[in-house]
C-alpha cells in the first residue's frame, strides 16, 4: 500500500525535481547560476555542479 504524501512532502519533491532540472539546463548551456552563500547570491562555475 503506498504512503499518502503530506503537502509538506509534495512540495520538497517539487522543489528537488525543478532545482534538478535548473541544475542540468545551467550544466548544458554553460551558464553559471547563482546560489546563496552566507548570506549573498554568488554565481558558481557550471564545472562544479
Amino acid at each position: 500500500m503506498k504512503k499518502r504524501l503530506t503537502l509538506q512532502d509534495k512540495a520538497w519533491l517539487a522543489m528537488k525535481s525543478a532545482v534538478r532540472k535548473v541544475v542540468a539546463e545551467h550544466k548544458k548551456t554553460g551558464r553559471p547560476p547563482a546560489v546563496w552563500k552566507n548570506g549573498r547570491a554568488v554565481r558558481i562555475s557550471p564545472d562544479k555542479l
